[in-house]
């Protein structure tokens, strides 16, 4: 049975953030370096949000199916194996989102921010149906 306390509360990290840019009022009463700042946060809860996503995908697929399924696949290929146990629905979708997080950590640039500001707000709705699932699946 997997723990996924962590993985709600970061789920619930970045959907608070989302929340807050999208509170027009809000963004209005702000100055643009503040809103970078939230544009900043947004991306880095992203970044560790996907890890826990995908570890946690890893983690079910070992206990459910073995863990010699699991090792040494790749990413591409735990996501295939997801989709098989009902876990994700497109994995060219969290290929993206795999794409996204790799772009953050090696080079850093304000298109590139903005790209990757937009996936977040778009994996959003992804992740928290992996966890529904995860939850409905933990026994």
């Amino acid at each position: 049975m997997l723990d996924l306390k962590s993985f709600e509360k970061a789920i619930n990290s970045l959907e608070q953030l989302i929340l807050k840019m999208k509170d027009k009022e809000l963004m209005n009463s702000l100055d643009e370096i503040v809103i970078y700042g939230l544009k900043a946060g947004i991306i880095q809860n992203f970044e560790f949000t996907y890890e826990i996503s995908w570890k946690y995908i890893k983690r079910w697929l070992e206990l459910n199916i073995g863990s010699s399924f699991v090792d040494g696949v790749s990413r591409r290929q735990l996501f295939r194996l997801a989709i098989e146990h009902h876990l994700i629905e497109n994995v060219d979708i969290w290929m993206d989102y795999h794409l996204a997080r790799n772009r953050t950590s090696h080079t850093y640039n304000l298109n590139t921010a903005e790209e990757v500001y937009k996936t977040a707000i778009e994996f959003l709705g992804d992740v928290k149906k992996l966890y529904k699932e995860l939850e409905l699946k933990n026994d």
